[in-house]
């Protein structure tokens, strides 16, 4: 079964759940660290993973008009600085090149940290009119921020990620883009990676540097802490207006364009690993698994069975499915082992006895369970566990976020409940930054976001006294 310990270097996470973690990032060939310092290689196990991601989320894209270019890495300061706002958010993360080759450069360049100043020069180039609009734009790469302290995946000083930038005609429009690009990452959240979160909109203090509204799709981890998913950002004319970018409207007068950008990164393997992951390993939701199925064959060395064990491997290939057949000389429970650690969805076995009754076994990574199924109807019964399973897993965090999310009407009960079971603490609040810092000082919790759907705890702010203006989700993040 799955719940029993197979895997003794994975530290138990009731232990010591970020060892657990960084065990599981690295005993399951996720990752590996650098020589240096904060950042790590993406081994070809954990870039699978990302490359699952990728194609699915750039099919949503497409769908929805989206374009992939490539910006440069490097942006000159002076653009940088264009926009305030951008710059001094960024700051202390920017990576800087001072020389080319011997020569010292007369005027520095900055490793990308985002993107949104080499989207605004380009569109300063290339926007003539508003036949041209708008313009929706993706681009798949990685980007530098000098952080302080890194982890696998949750924070390092380079990561891989997909950024949107898009400028529309009209701020009505831009809105638009902005909230249907947050409706694609829950949807990909739940139906895809089967984690739920909670859609809504960032408060001033956490919103994106130069945005006027930032949304966000938040998680929860089977710790009990939250982690931002993904965001989606909407700007407004305000980097139009500070990069000159301007098109020539049906008035036939010049405007300017309002800006979106929305972005999603390698933070989601983190999610996925401390969402669905146990003390075996990882469990991987059966979309973004690099293998799917494994066939593992049961005494191989006796005849025809390696032979019925390769057809069963072909005919869940020829059936859509990423499938890997083990024949080699490890023993059976170092496989078994080997793949719930690598948190393969669904496992076929099939051995002697087995060929003989005209069966096989399959086993489920999320819960251990064995299914003995009949060999022509193994496609069917296959597709029918990877759909269990994904919606077991879902279940599963679902429950572990609805436990774990407390309705508070003082400061004093949100601190208590917070320490007494983590977990989001949901109350009402005056919209003050005074009493957001106050929450963050005395109930060592951020506000993680004001939900799309609102709920009606009361009437006045249970930090102040004051009215209350919306419904806010708290907790302590990664």
């Amino acid at each position: 079964m799955a719940k029993e310990k197979k895997v003794e270097q994975i530290t138990d996470m009731e232990v010591d759940f970020a060892q657990w973690y960084t065990d599981i990032c690295r005993k399951a060939e996720l990752v590996e660290y650098a020589s240096v310092k904060g950042f790590t290689i993406l081994r070809p196990y954990g870039y699978a993973i990302w490359e699952n991601m990728q194609n699915i989320m750039d099919g949503m894209f497409k769908k929805t008009g989206h374009q992939n270019v490539a910006m440069p890495v490097l942006i000159p300061e002076s653009l940088l600085k264009k926009e305030g706002e951008l710059v001094n958010g960024f700051a202390p993360e920017v990576a800087w090149v001072t020389m080319g080759g011997s020569e010292k450069l007369e005027e520095r360049l900055a490793f990308r940290p985002t993107s949104e100043t080499m989207f605004c020069d380009h569109w300063h180039n290339v926007l003539q009119s508003y036949r041209d609009l708008p313009m929706l734009y993706n681009q798949w790469c990685s980007v530098i921020r000098w952080e302080k302290t890194t982890r696998p995946f949750l924070r390092s000083r380079e990561f891989w990620w997909q950024e949107g930038h898009t400028i529309h005609e009209t701020a009505e429009e831009a809105q638009a883009e902005t909230e249907q690009q947050l409706r694609c990452y829950a949807d990909f959240f739940e139906n895809v990676l089967a984690i739920p979160v909670v859609p809504g909109r960032k408060t001033d203090k956490e919103k994106f540097a130069g945005a006027e509204a930032t949304y966000t799709v938040e998680c929860m981890m089977k710790d009990r802490k939250a982690l931002q998913g993904a965001t989606s950002h909407y700007f407004g004319d305000k980097f139009s207006r500070a990069y000159d970018v301007t098109f020539t409207g049906r008035d036939n007068k010049l405007q300017y364009p309002f800006q979106t950008s929305w972005g999603s990164t390698t933070r989601m393997i983190g999610a996925v690993i401390m969402t669905h992951g146990d003390n075996n390993g990882l469990v991987l939701p059966p979309k973004v698994a690099p293998i799917q199925i494994v066939v593992l064959p049961i005494a191989q060395h006796k005849e025809g069975v390696l032979e019925a064990a390769a057809s069963l491997k072909q005919r869940l290939t020829d059936a859509g499915w990423r499938v890997k057949m083990d024949d080699s000389d490890n023993s059976m429970g170092w496989k078994c082992a080997q793949y719930e650690m690598k948190g393969v969805p669904l496992r076929v076995e099939c051995g002697p006895r087995d060929l003989e009754n005209g069966q096989c076994v399959l086993v489920r990574r999320v819960d251990g369970e064995k299914v003995t199924v009949k060999l022509e109807e193994l496609e069917t019964a296959a597709a029918e566990q990877l759909e269990l399973a994904q919606k077991i897993m879902y279940e599963r965090a679902l429950k572990n976020m609805q436990d774990n999310t407390y309705e508070a009407h003082s400061l004093e009960e949100a601190k208590q409940l917070q320490q007494e079971h983590g977990g989001f603490i949901k109350t009402m609040w005056c919209e003050s930054l005074e009493c957001e810092m106050k929450m963050k000082e005395e109930g060592g919790m951020s506000s993680r976001c004001m939900p799309l759907k609102q709920e009606h705890l009361g009437d006045t702010c249970p930090i102040c006294g004051k009215p209350a203006k919306k419904m806010i989700y708290w907790g302590i993040a990664y």
